[in-house]
C-alpha cells in the first residue's frame, strides 16, 4: 500500500524509508514518524479494540494521552504490549500487532459484547457476580480473569537491560514547549544547573504542530534554535524521550528515559530504559495542556479524533487522516485546524460550531449546530448534523476533529495531595495553591493558552525561582489570541456517547451512576471506571464531571475532581526493577574462598546476600545427598574445612566493653577471662531470643562478638541502639568487621594436627583448651586469630586472617591437610552436623522462642540486669505446657521426618487444637543411618522416650517417632574437648 495520505512538508526525513509491519501486513514510513502517523499515512485508521465492548478504535490523539491506539510491539521475548502507537517512534523493521481481539482486528469475535451492552452497563460486575454465590469460583472468576487486561506478555525473560541513575540540578523544567524552552533559555544563560525533560523525541511541544510564527520564523525553527543554544551550554542537560512520572517528597522526581525504545534492539551495553531519580532545588512544570473531545452518539469511530491531533499529524508528520475532514468545535481553536488542513489541500467538508458568533471562512462552510451521530462500520464515513434551525444534514468525511477546549496537565501538581482549582475563563481546572514544595507552574499547564503568554510566563518563572537579577532574554513576538469558547460537553439526547473510550464509559453510564446514588467523583470513577484507563482520564474526566454536575444541579467546581497519582504515564515494571533481576536481584557477596570453591565445582546457595558453597560434588556422585553424606562422614572421621566468613563479627572495645556485653547478653560476661570465649544468648526487650553467638575476650578491653549470618546486620544495629540510646555514657566502641576477616572452621579428630602445621604456637589441649581464643601468627608471621569453638560437636577450631589472605589460607589448609584427607564441606553438611549435635540455628531462633524453649533457661542470669531478662520471666512464657527443644527420630528407620511437620499424641484427634509441637530442622544422618530432627514439644524435657505421631496433612505424611535428647552424637561433649 502506498502512503496515500502523505502531505507535503512536515518534520519527517523523506530521504530515508522505513519498512514495518502491522498485523502481518507490510507498510512504509519515514524517520520522524510515529507508528500511528505512518499507519495513517498509509490509510490505516483502525488500530485497536476497546476494552469492554471491543468496538473498533483508531487514534484519538497524537500524544501520550492516547486511550485507543494501543498495540504490541516487537515479538518473542521483546514483545511489549499496550504501547501507544501515537508515541512509538518508527524504525526500520518495526513489528506491530493489534491486541484485545479474538480473531482478526477487522472481524473480532468478541465484538458480540457490544450487542450485550444493555447487560454490561456501569457497575454490572457489582450486580451480576453476586448471585448465585456458588458460581463465583467455577464460572465468574475464570471468565473475568480470562477477559482482564488488554495486551499479553510473552512470558519469556526480557533480554533487555534496564538501569537506574541519580541526577541533581538547580532547576528541573518539565516540558519543552514554549514556556519550558523560554525558562530553560533564561536560566541557562544565567549559569544555573538545568535539566530540561520532555517525553517527546523532539523538543518544542505544540510549536512543532502549529503553523504560527515567532518573530519572522516558524515556531518549530525557533524551538530548534533555542535547543541548539541550550545544547551548547555546559550547565544544561537536555533529556528528550524522558517522561517525569512522579513528584515525590523533598524535591525528588522520578523520570523514565527511553534510551533505546526507538531502535530494533538496544546498542551493545546500552539499557532499554533508565529510571532517573532527580534531586532538584526548584521545579518548573510546563507540561502543556490536553484538548478535550465532545461526546455524541458513536463519537468513537476510527477517524474521529481531537482537532489538535489532526493538526499535529498534518503539520508535524505531513499526514492527512483522510482527504475529507470535518470539524466539530465550541472554540476558535477548531477553526485553526480547519485553516491549516485547508492550506495543505485537504478538503474541509464543514466546520460545525455550537456558537452563533463563530468565525466565518471564504474557503469552507461554517455551520452552527451539533454533530449528533456518525456512520461507518470500521471507520468514519459520514457525520450526521443537527443545525441550529433544527434541520438535519449529512456530511461525507473520513475524519472528524473534535475541539471542546483545553485541560491544563495538572497531574504532577496532585502527586502530593494538591487539588486543582476551577478557572472560568478556560472552563477547566488549573493547578491549585497546594503545590509540591519548590514547584512552580507556567504556560498552558497553568492556563496560559496563548503562545505569547506561555513564553512570558516561562521566562518570568525562571527569573523568580532562581532570583535572577539580570534582564530576561528578549521574547519573540507570537500569537496572543484570547480564549474564546462556549463550554459544551455533550449533545443532548444522545444514547451511546463515549467519554472514556478505552473503558467504554458512556454518558448513559454517568447518568446511571447518578441515578443509583454514586454521585461523589470518587464513587463515579470507581462505579463507572471513568478515568481509570491507561491515560488516567486525560481525555475523559472533564466530560464525566460536567455531566454529573448538570445532573446534580451544581457547578463543576462544586462537584470537584479526582486527583492523580504516579506514574504520569504507564511505566514498564522492568525499569522500576532496573538491574535488580536474576543474579542481580540484590547485591551479591562472595566469600574469600569463593574462587577456590568454584574451581572445585561447588554448588552455591544464597545466604542473605552471600553466595556460600552448599556442597562439593565429586566424580561418580549422582545426587546431592551422596556428596553431603561423604562430607559429614569424612569430617567426623578425620578433618573438614568450611568457610564461615559470613558469620557476623563485631569488635567491641573500650573500658566498659565487658559491662556492655553484660547488658546485651542474658548470661554473664563481666568475669570472662582474657583468652577465653563464651557462648552467649541475646534477647529482645520482650524476652524472646534474638540471636546466639560467641564473645571472645582478646584483651581486658577488647572482645570479638560473632552472630549468625542472617542476623549480622540486625544484631549490629541493635548493639548500636543500646550503645547510643540506652547506655551512651559507657566507654565502648563498636565496629562491624564481618568483611575484614576471613574465617574458616576446621573440624574433626585431626583438626589440631592440621592446624599445627601452619600455626606458629602450641595449640595442644593444655596450651589451648576448649573455648580458648588468642591473637596468633601463622605461616611464619601472618597475623591471625584462633578460636577453639565447635559447631559440629567435634574437636574444632575457627581460624581467621585478614580477608586479603583468605583465598591463600584456604589453599594452604588444603595443601597441608592432604595427608589427613582434609575434606571441604558446605552449608548442607554443616547443617547435618549441627542437627546431630542439637545446636539451635535460624530455624529455632524464629522470633517466637525463648531461652526456656531452647533449653537455655539457666543462661538467663538472675544476678544482673540485661535486655529482655525481666520480661523473659513473664508467667505466660514460663508456665506449664511450654515448648522445649527435643530430638526426634523415626520408630521405623526407613520413615522420613520432614521439617514443618507437627507432633501429635500417639492416640487422639489430629487437629490444631491437639497440636503438641513441630519440627524446626530435619536431615538424614549418615552417622546414624536414618532421618533425624530437632523441634519443639510441649513439656518436651519430661517426654523423652515417648512415642508420638508426626503428621503433615498437606503432604500426607504420618509416621511414628520417638522423642529423644536433641544431642544425637556425643551428648557428653567428649570429642570437642579432646
Amino acid at each position: 500500500m502506498t502512503q496515500k495520505n502523505r502531505l507535503a512538508g512536515g518534520q519527517i526525513d523523506r530521504t530515508k524509508t522505513h519498512k514495518f509491519t502491522f498485523d502481518g501486513k507490510a507498510y512504509t514510513g519515514h524517520p520522524g514518524d510515529t507508528l500511528a502517523s505512518a499507519l495513517l499515512a498509509n490509510g490505516v485508521r483502525l488500530m485497536g479494540r476497546s476494552f469492554k465492548y471491543h468496538r473498533p478504535r483508531g487514534p484519538l490523539t497524537a500524544g501520550s494521552e492516547e486511550p485507543n491506539a494501543l498495540v504490541a510491539l516487537r515479538g518473542g521475548a521483546r514483545q511489549e504490549p499496550n504501547t501507544r502507537a501515537t508515541t512509538a517512534e518508527l524504525y526500520d523493521g518495526l513489528l506491530a500487532k493489534s491486541q484485545n481481539r479474538l480473531g482478526s482486528l477487522t472481524f473480532d469475535l468478541l465484538a458480540i459484547n457490544d450487542r450485550l451492552s444493555n447487560f454490561l452497563t456501569a457497575g454490572f460486575y457489582y450486580k451480576t457476580f453476586m448471585w448465585p454465590a456458588a458460581f463465583w469460583e467455577k464460572l465468574y472468576e475464570p471468565i473475568i480473569r480470562n477477559a482482564a487486561g488488554l495486551g499479553a506478555l510473552s512470558r519469556k525473560d526480557d533480554p533487555d537491560v534496564y538501569d537506574k541513575g541519580f541526577l541533581h540540578c538547580d532547576l528541573l523544567i518539565i516540558g519543552a514547549g514554549p514556556a519550558g524552552l523560554m525558562a530553560a533559555l533564561t536560566a541557562g544563560r544565567a549559569g544555573a544547573d538545568i535539566i530540561l525533560a520532555d517525553d517527546d523525541f523532539a523538543f518544542g511541544g505544540r510549536l512543532n504542530s502549529e503553523t504560527i510564527a515567532l518573530d519572522d520564523q516558524a515556531g518549530s525553527d525557533w524551538a530548534a534554535g533555542v535547543v541548539a543554544e541550550l545544547a551548547s551550554l555546559p550547565n544544561v542537560r537536555l533529556m528528550s524521550r524522558t517522561t517525569v512520572i512522579g513528584a515525590f517528597d523533598h524535591g525528588i522526581y522520578g523520570a523514565v528515559e527511553r534510551v533505546s525504545d526507538h531502535m530494533h534492539t538496544p546498542d551493545a551495553g546500552k539499557p532499554r530504559q533508565i529510571l532517573w531519580r532527580i534531586y532538584t532545588k526548584q521545579t518548573l512544570l510546563a507540561a502543556g495542556a490536553t484538548e478535550r473531545p465532545i461526546a455524541f452518539d458513536n463519537n468513537d469511530r476510527p477517524g474521529i479524533m481531537l482537532a489538535s491531533a489532526l493538526r499535529s499529524y498534518a503539520n508535524k508528520f505531513a499526514v492527512a487522516v483522510d482527504q475529507r475532514v470535518a470539524i466539530f468545535t465550541n472554540n476558535d481553536d477548531g477553526h485553526r485546524t480547519a485553516a491549516d488542513l485547508h492550506a495543505k489541500g485537504v478538503k474541509i467538508s464543514a466546520v460545525v460550531d455550537v456558537r452563533p458568533d463563530a468565525p466565518r471562512s471564504m474557503d469552507y462552510e461554517v455551520l452552527q449546530g451539533e454533530v449528533v451521530d456518525t456512520k461507518g462500520r470500521l471507520g468514519l464515513t459520514f457525520a450526521e448534523l443537527k443545525l441550529a434551525d433544527g434541520t438535519m444534514r449529512t456530511l461525507e468525511c473520513g475524519a472528524l476533529g473534535l475541539s471542546g477546549g483545553w485541560n491544563p496537565n495538572v497531574h504532577l501538581t496532585c502527586h502530593q495531595r494538591g487539588r486543582p482549582t476551577w478557572n472560568d475563563d478556560i472552563a477547566a481546572f488549573v493547578p491549585g495553591g497546594d503545590l509540591p514544595a519548590g514547584m512552580c507552574v507556567a504556560g498552558a499547564a497553568n492556563g496560559d493558552l496563548s503562545t505569547a503568554g506561555a513564553l512570558q510566563a516561562g521566562a518570568l518563572a525562571a527569573q523568580q525561582m532562581l532570583d535572577l537579577k539580570g534582564p530576561a532574554p528578549d521574547l519573540p513576538e507570537a500569537e496572543d489570541a484570547p480564549v474564546n469558547l462556549t463550554p459544551f460537553w455533550y449533545v443532548e439526547g444522545c444514547s451511546r456517547a463515549w467519554l472514556d473510550q478505552q473503558n467504554d464509559v458512556t454518558v448513559k453510564d454517568v447518568k446511571l451512576s447518578h441515578q443509583e446514588g454514586f454521585r461523589s467523583v470518587e464513587h463515579l470513577k470507581r462505579y463507572t471506571t471513568l478515568g481509570m484507563a491507561t491515560d488516567q482520564g486525560k481525555t475523559s474526566n472533564m466530560g464525566g464531571l460536567a455531566i454529573m454536575a448538570e445532573l446534580a444541579g451544581k457547578t463543576i467546581p462544586d462537584v470537584g475532581t479526582t486527583i492523580f497519582r504516579p506514574p504520569y504515564t504507564p511505566t514498564a515494571i522492568g525499569v522500576l526493577a532496573g538491574r535488580h533481576r536474576g543474579q542481580e536481584f540484590h547485591p551479591k557477596r562472595l566469600t574469600p574462598s569463593h574462587k577456590w570453591a568454584e574451581e572445585q565445582g561447588a554448588v552455591f546457595v544464597e545466604a542473605g546476600n552471600w553466595l556460600r558453597a552448599q556442597w562439593f560434588p565429586r566424580a561418580g556422585e549422582t545426587t546431592w545427598r551422596e556428596s553431603v553424606d561423604r562430607e559429614v562422614l569424612a569430617t567426623r572421621k578425620s578433618v573438614g574445612v568450611c568457610d564461615v566468613t559470613t558469620l557476623g563479627k563485631v569488635d567491641v572495645q573500650g573500658a566498659d566493653a565487658a559491662d556492655f556485653l553484660n547488658k546485651i547478653y542474658c548470661n554473664g560476661f563481666a568475669k570472662l577471662a582474657v583468652g577465653k570465649t563464651r557462648y552467649g544468648l541475646m534477647l529482645r526487650e520482650d524476652g524472646i531470643a534474638m540471636d546466639d553467638g560467641t564473645a571472645a575476650r582478646l584483651a581486658e578491653d577488647h572482645f570479638v562478638v560473632t552472630t549468625t549470618t542472617a542476623n549480622a546486620l540486625p544484631v549490629y544495629r541493635h548493639m548500636e541502639f543500646v550503645h547510643q540510646c540506652l547506655f551512651p555514657d559507657m566507654d565502648v566502641q563498636l565496629i562491624s568487621t564481618t568483611e575484614a576477616w576471613a574465617q574458616y572452621a576446621v573440624a574433626g579428630p585431626n583438626s589440631r594436627n592440621l592446624l599445627s602445621k601452619i600455626v606458629d604456637q602450641d595449640i595442644g589441649n593444655d596450651a589451648f583448651p576448649f573455648m580458648a581464643c588468642a591473637n596468633i601468627t601463622i605461616c611464619g608471621g601472618l597475623r591471625a586469630r584462633l578460636f577453639r569453638i565447635s559447631f559440629s560437636g567435634e574437636l574444632a577450631y575457627e581460624i581467621a586472617v585478614p580477608t586479603a589472605y583468605g583465598d591463600a589460607l584456604m589453599r594452604k589448609i588444603m595443601e597441608v591437610g592432604a595427608e589427613f584427607d582434609v575434606t571441604p564441606y558446605g552449608t548442607e553438611a554443616l547443617g547435618v552436623m549441627r542437627i546431630e549435635k542439637g545446636h539451635a540455628a535460624g530455624n529455632e531462633l524464629n522470633g517466637t522462642t525463648t531461652a526456656l524453649n531452647l533449653g537455655m533457661g539457666r543462661m538467663v542470669s538472675k544476678k544482673k540486669d540485661s535486655i529482655g531478662s525481666i520480661l523473659s520471666e513473664r508467667a505466660g512464657l514460663n508456665g506449664k505446657g511450654q515448648l522445649a527443644q527435643v530430638g526426634i527420630k523415626p520408630v521405623d528407620p526407613k520413615d522420613p521426618v520432614p521439617a514443618g511437620a507437627h507432633l501429635m499424641n500417639a492416640e487422639g484427634p489430629i487437629d490444631a487444637a491437639h497440636d503438641q509441637g513441630y519440627v524446626t530442622s530435619a536431615c538424614y544422618s549418615p552417622n546414624l543411618g536414618h532421618a533425624i530432627a530437632i523441634g519443639f514439644l510441649k513439656d518436651g524435657t519430661s517426654r523423652i522416650g515417648e512415642t508420638m505421631r508426626l503428621v503433615s496433612p498437606l503432604t500426607k505424611v504420618q509416621v511414628d517417632v520417638e522423642i529423644t535428647s536433641a544431642h544425637f552424637i556425643d551428648p557428653e561433649g567428649e570429642r570437642l574437648r579432646a
